[in-house]
């Protein structure tokens, strides 16, 4: 018998927790780069919250199943700037974006896509 302390496997399949973290970050270049993490996957995942740097430009309020959408203020300056998704949230659904042939961004609920032969998906 296994036993947790906190929330177990059981509570995070009956939705009594956001079971799926998604951040959106992007590059000095530009390059938009958006993770998943799945808390029931088996194996090691690990999502980096702050960068190295000074703890003052840290983001100090990461809390599980909370959502983190302001991370960039009008000017297109960065709030916290360790923080190494300045946009996340929090789902129990698997939501699965892509980008379609015609280059529009996609959602599928609870559906992976398969990329065409010789497309890659790194780093969407």
């Amino acid at each position: 018998m296994a036993y947790f302390i906190g929330i177990s496997p059981s509570d995070i399949n009956n939705s009594f927790i956001k079971r799926y973290l998604y951040g959106l970050r992007r590059n000095d270049d530009g390059e938009i780069f958006f993770t998943i993490v799945d808390q029931l996957s088996a194996g090691e995942q690990e999502l980096v919250i702050n960068e190295i740097g000074p703890t003052e430009e840290n983001y100090p309020f990461f809390e599980e199943g909370i959502d983190f959408l302001e991370g960039i203020l009008d000017d297109h300056e960065l709030n916290y700037k360790n923080l190494r998704y300045p946009q996340f949230k929090w789902d129990d659904r698997f939501l699965y974006y892509y980008v379609d042939n015609d280059g529009r961004l996609v959602i599928r609920i609870n559906q992976n896509y398969i990329y065409p032969e010789g497309i890659s998906s790194e780093g969407l």
